[in-house]
This record gives C-alpha cells, structure tokens and sequence, in this order.
C-alpha cells in the first residue's frame, strides 16, 4: 500500500526550497553539465511521446527506439513530417522496421485529443511511457477550440486531458506487465522559466484560465513561462490527488510521474521572433544552447528513471526539487495549485465527464 504525500513545509525544507535557478546556475549547467546518455533499457515497452516530429521530442523518441522499445508512437500535428521523423529514427538506430507508428493528435482540439486518447486506448495492448513534450512559444493572441487561449490549450489544458485520459491505461500496464525495473511513466517537460511569470492572473475571480484568456489583459510575452508554471503546479497536483488514496503495492506507485527542466536548448519554439528580437536570441541560443539530443537524454532519464523521481522535479537527468521556484511551496502557491486544478477538471468534466470518473 502506497499513500504518496508531498513533503510538509517545514524551517528545515525551505532552505532548499529556495530557488537556486539563476544566472550563475543556469551557465553553469549550460557550459560545464553534458548530461550522461540514458542506457536504462525500453524492451518490449510502448511509449508515446507528443511534438515528436521534430527537436526534443524527436531526439526523445530517438532514444527511446534506440533502447529497445517494441512501439513508439509519434503524436504529431503535422503527419507527414511525423512520417519523415519516423523512417529518421528507423534509419538512424537498430529498432526493428514498424517501431515507429505516426499518429494524429492537434493538442488545439479537444476532439483531436479525446480521439487519440480513445485509439490507444483499444489499439495499445500497454502503455508504458508518456511523454508531455509538445509546446507552442507564441506572441500572438487566439483563442483555441473549447475558447481558451491557444498556448495555454496545447500546453497545459489539452496535455492534462490526454495524461488524465490515459492514466487508466498506464494503471493497467503496470499491474499487467511486472517484469519491469520501474513502473510506468508519466513524464512532463516543465522549465526553469517557471519561476519567471508575474502570474497576476492567479487571483482573479473570473478563473485563472479564463482570465488567461482574455486579450485585453494577456501579457503574451510571459505566456510561454505561464504554461511552464501551470504544468508545474499541476502535475504536483495530480501526484497528490492520484496517491491520496492507497496505490501501488510494496510501497510502490502504479504509475512514476514526474516533471523535468531539459535546459536550454535549440529548438523550434523561438521561430516567430522577428528583427532585433531574433538576432539576440539566436546569438543567445548559439553561445548557450544544447543541442536536442542532449537535452531528450534528460527527457529520456525522467522517463525511466525509478520511484525516488516519483513526483518530483528532475535537472540534468537528476532529482533537483530544489530548483523549484519558492513560489510552488509557499502558502500562495499551495493555495494557486488546488484552485488549478479545481478549474481544470471542470473544464475537463464540461468535455467530457466520464473521463473525471475513471480518474482513480
């Protein structure tokens, strides 16, 4: 029997709670850390991973093949470029040809998502990894299906629906396959930007994402950061709200989840930045960034890493809470995480309500 708890705030914790993330510390993780390539093997496991068509979710799959897995799957927008990333992969490691499946999924839809989360689960025989890797970086207000803002939809909204929609089956896949080393995995790529945001939205009586979602008052600069500070408080809320009850067996969760900050690294994500903007960026990325292979090992750890990474906030492919911002532990942030996720399992209960009910 597991009952999972997150830690008390005690004088003793805050120490290193404290937000250690800073200039110093990001160069130094940047220019001295090369995180270690994962070896823990993937035999016969299937594994999912979004935005996979391209950068660290690309690079993630990768890996992911490379280490033995009987299926990944590749939930990509963009099918054709899915179809390119996955003869890349097939061609560049020794998997077996029809390792890779490309399948739709536009995190913009909830009907997209609610589909593909239907499809895996009548066509997947196991579930053994999730990947929350998709991410949109957009100055550019417009608000997606079911009326929220687009980025905070793709990012967040749409990529706890598919996590809450699938927990069952990764439940089922545990008790079902137990010649394993760990559980199976939920991993959620988060970011040290989490700590960045001004968040005023947090307050607000309309709701937080409505609040979020509305042009007049959105600070699109911070957005992206806003959508990192979200799946943060959020995924702690689902380890809590998951092990408030008994789970698991010997003291073990029946499913790992974690979150991780990959590090800067080249990516897409930067491409609508324009003029002066763009060239200080890139000259910003090219002294600074990892490339994406490097930063999909942490992804890559995270997703095989054992039960002490199980609710827990990872760094270079180790366990760092510490590097949290103070501001998910304080009484505020504590306050902010449950408001969240009241607000996203009514969304999630207004697309549709079955899915609420199977959570367990």
């Amino acid at each position: 029997m597991c009952i999972y708890k997150q830690p008390e705030d005690t004088a003793a914790n805050n120490k290193r709670r404290r937000n250690r993330m800073g200039l110093p510390t990001f160069l130094y993780n940047q220019l001295l850390i090369t995180p270690a390539i994962p070896t823990n093997p993937f035999t016969g496991q299937t594994a999912i991973i979004t935005g996979s068509n391209t950068g660290l979710g690309l690079e993630t799959a990768r890996h992911i093949a490379r280490l033995g897995a009987d299926k990944v799957i590749l939930a990509v927008r963009n099918t054709a470029a899915g179809e390119n990333a996955a003869k890349d992969i097939e061609e560049s490691t020794i998997c077996k040809p029809g390792t890779c499946e490309v399948w739709p999924l536009d995190l913009a839809s909830r009907h997209s998502v609610l589909a593909f989360a239907e499809k895996a689960k009548k066509e997947l025989g196991r579930i053994d990894v999730l990947v929350l890797n998709a991410a949109v970086a957009t100055k550019i207000f417009q608000l997606a299906d079911g009326g929220y803002e687009h980025s905070i939809t793709v990012n967040t909204i749409n990529h706890f629906l598919l996590a809450i929609a699938l927990l069952p089956k990764l439940q089922e896949t545990g008790t079902n396959f137990t010649n394993r080393l760990a559980p199976p995995h939920l991993t959620v790529l988060t970011s040290q930007v989490h700590a960045w945001p001004e968040f005023p939205q947090s307050t607000d009586p309309r709701g937080i994402f409505v609040a979020l979602s509305d042009k007049a008052t959105a600070k699109m600069d911070e957005r992206y950061p806003v959508t990192k500070l979200l799946n943060v408080y959020l995924t702690r809320e689902l380890v809590e709200q998951l092990y408030s009850d008994s789970d698991g067996k010997d003291g073990e969760p029946s499913v790992v989840i974690n979150m991780l900050d990959t590090g800067f690294c080249h990516s897409q994500l930067s491409r609508e930045n324009q003029g002066v903007d763009a060239l200080v960026f890139n000259l910003f990325k090219r002294l600074f960034a990892r490339k994406e292979e490097v930063g999909a090992r942490t992804t890559v750890t995270a997703a095989s890493a054992g039960v002490e990474s199980h609710g827990k906030y990872m760094v270079n492919g180790i366990v760092a809470d510490e590097a949290l911002s103070e501001r998910i532990y304080n009484e505020e942030g504590r306050m902010i995480q449950k408001r969240l996720w009241k607000e996203l399992t009514d969304i999630i209960k207004g697309f549709k309500p079955q899915i609420m009910e199977e959570f367990k």
